[in-house]
């Protein structure tokens, strides 16, 4: 009479895990908000003056220039907000408000040419009650 392997039970299925939500608070980067704003990744790269590439690629997204360019972005956008009644609002000053001391300049063509330093210079003055 041939033998018969005795089976093995099916280890049971383990139930699925549940999903954390993600706290940006401690997770994400300080210029999370910034990907929050409703513009799309070429948006957001052409606004700190970097290729498409720097944000849609994970190696590069992580690179020290894209992450310096994000940071003033939000640095600056988060100084600006309380001032220009909320983050859509800052995001317009940002993009298209002319600064007449820097030349009738946007900020955003500041931050694109490297000159954020000068412009958070320029808002700590306005904060300490000097004139734009």
């Amino acid at each position: 009479m041939p033998s018969v392997a005795a089976k093995k039970p099916l280890p049971k299925a383990k139930p699925p895990r549940k999903r954390v939500p993600v706290r940006h608070e401690k997770t994400a980067p300080p210029w999370s908000f910034v990907m929050d704003l409703g513009l799309s990744k070429k948006q957001l790269a052409e606004t700190v003056g970097l290729r498409p590439e720097a944000l849609y690629k994970t190696r590069r997204a992580s690179a020290a220039k894209t992450v310096t360019r994000l940071a003033e972005m939000a640095e600056i956008l988060t100084r600006v907000a309380d001032w220009a009644g909320g983050r859509a609002q800052a995001v317009a000053w940002y993009r298209g408000e002319p600064i007449p001391a820097f030349g009738h300049r946007t900020a955003e063509s500041l931050v694109k040419s490297g000159q954020a330093a000068a412009l958070r210079d320029y808002l700590d003055s306005l904060a300490l009650g000097g004139f734009a």
